[in-house]
């Protein structure tokens, strides 16, 4: 009898399309199985009216998912890998992650064709502190404004609240095979995306040995190293949602090269670094750039951050 392996999925056009991306992969390799998509209502689906920072962060997004594993109601999640904490249950494990897809942040104006271009006081959606700080950075006359949901959901906000434009995952836009006249694909180096952005991850219980070596063949090394590295990064600076702190990493001819940011809110200080090593070193190299940005004072900057949004919550 064939095994059916049941997929747990976010409710949403574009995490179906992950999900069906999985599935597609693994078809290919493993015919004889039967693949069946569970649909699962997150928190971070539910609560729109917040930013992630006020209302627990990434993991949001993912809990609901991996209790369905533990529990054994689902096989295998599928993830943005952007969404994952950097702490994952003890009995799950991420299996593979698969090829990157851009892992660019894109500004999609409503007229205009370029960031310069936007008058003083134009009104820029994000629910990201990591964006709202990029951003910022670049336009200090800007303004932000929160805005939560799927890709669809998002995008009509912008009309419906006459937003100047509304920043988005290059990755999800071009799953969902969407593009935009008036778009602007900003670049890695000046705006450093999401730790995992662009990479979809899949977990699964510990035990399950038998779907841990199926995924093993779907896996995209140059990818799981990279965003092993970032989230080494992430993981040391003990950050989250609630401060600015992004990293990138590529490889080229062998080498891991992490860009990592932490930064204000406001956009008025970031600090930067970079290191590079061996790709196999992954993990020491993401510890070392937590520790150069350490020394420049990143903790005491997310500490201060992360004061502000808790302020914030209570006014």
């Amino acid at each position: 009898m064939k095994r059916v392996i049941n997929i747990g999925s976010r409710d949403s056009r574009l995490a179906l399309i992950q999900s069906e991306i999985i599935i597609e992969a693994l078809k290919k390799r493993y015919p004889d199985y039967d693949y069946k998509i569970v649909k699962i209502k997150t928190k971070g689906d539910k609560i729109l009216n917040k930013t992630l920072s006020k209302v627990g962060g990434k993991g949001l997004f993912v809990k609901e998912i991996q209790q369905a594993l533990l529990s054994k109601e689902i096989d295998l999640a599928v993830h943005s890998m952007k969404d994952l904490p950097g702490e994952t249950p003890e009995d799950l494990v991420i299996a593979a992650i698969t090829k990157r897809e851009d892992p660019r942040d894109v500004l999609i104006l409503r007229k205009e064709k370029r960031l310069q271009d936007l008058p003083s006081e134009a009104l820029i959606g994000s629910s990201s502190l990591r964006r709202q700080s990029q951003i910022l950075k670049q336009r200090r006359d800007l303004r932000i404004k929160g805005i939560r949901g799927n890709v669809q959901t998002r995008l009509r906000k912008m009309e419906e609240q006459e937003m100047d434009g509304i920043i988005l995952a290059a990755a999800g836009l071009n799953r969902l095979g969407l593009t935009f006249e008036n778009s602007v694909h900003l670049n890695t180096e000046d705006f450093i995306p999401a730790v995992g952005q662009g990479a979809l991850g899949c977990e699964v219980r510990r035990a399950d040995r038998e779907l841990r070596d199926m995924l093993k063949d779907i896996e995209d090394l140059p990818t799981t190293l990279a965003v092993k590295g970032e989230r080494s990064f992430l993981k040391a600076l003990e950050g989250g949602c609630h401060a600015p702190i992004a990293c990138y990493g590529r490889i080229e001819e062998g080498n891991l090269h992490l860009q990592g940011m932490v930064g204000e809110a406001s956009g008025d200080l970031h600090l930067v670094e970079s290191v590079s090593g061996s790709m196999e070193d992954w993990e020491k190299l993401g510890l070392a750039l937590a520790k150069a940005l350490e020394v420049r004072g990143a903790r005491e900057l997310l500490k201060r951050e992360e004061e502000k949004e808790h302020a914030s919550d209570r006014m």
